[in-house]
């Protein structure tokens, strides 16, 4: 493939690039067979009751379109005056793409504000595709590490799997491991449009740049 007025130097660069890209494609492949294959993970403790739309809403209940469940833990927390930003660009892709992630999973957005607080929000923002569950009475958030016991929020993907009973298959872990050098967590990056966008552009996502509220 070649494109107007590359020079050979441009070319030579870009072709050993694309073999790294091609390394990473089959390295995002195996780490992908690799969590599939996990064993079995830890039955939930409890059915948790959420408030939602509908009313009291089990875990259990969650699975209405198959066996599986991909629940992401939002930062807004009762005592938070505005929920994190992060979070926030994290759910305005997920809002885009619910549609279609609902053919294979069922996809909840998950908060220990009020729920009344998080829908307001929530309106206010244009997700009008997300399904959002707070988890204000009940011990979700800390339990699947979406909170710690004094109450500071955290991001947290989970996902469950419902068989004969439901398990949980996978967190996004990487938010407690150890950082290299300028990277953050980036537990979620894989499905976050924003850094995926920025990671291709010559400045890249930037050093000390988060997005925010609003511009």
């Amino acid at each position: 493939m070649n494109f107007p007025n590359e020079t050979s130097d441009y070319r030579a660069a870009r072709d050993r690039l694309l073999q790294s890209e091609l390394d990473l494609r089959r390295q995002i492949e195996s780490v992908a067979a690799q969590r599939r294959e996990l064993p079995p993970g830890g039955e939930v403790p409890e059915d948790y009751v959420f408030d939602g739309v509908e009313g009291k809403v089990r875990l259990s209940q969650l699975f209405a379109k198959g066996d599986t469940l991909v629940a992401y833990s939002f930062m807004y927390g009762p005592k938070m005056d505005q929920p994190c930003p992060m979070c926030t660009s994290i759910i305005d892709g997920l809002q885009g793409n619910a549609v279609h992630i609902a053919q294979r999973a069922d996809l909840v957005v998950i908060a220990s504000s009020p729920l009344e607080r998080i829908l307001a929000f929530a309106r206010g923002r244009g997700w009008k595709s997300l399904r959002f569950l707070s988890s204000a009475g009940n011990s979700y958030n800390r339990d699947y590490h979406g909170e710690d016991a004094e109450g500071r929020q955290w991001p947290m993907m989970n996902v469950f799997r419902r068989t004969d009973r439901v398990r949980h298959t996978w967190g996004s872990e990487l938010l407690d491991a150890p950082e290299d050098p300028g990277q953050n967590a980036r537990h979620v990056d894989l499905l976050w449009p924003l850094w995926n966008v920025l990671d291709l552009t010559p400045r890249g996502r930037g050093s000390d740049w988060y997005p925010r509220l609003d511009y």
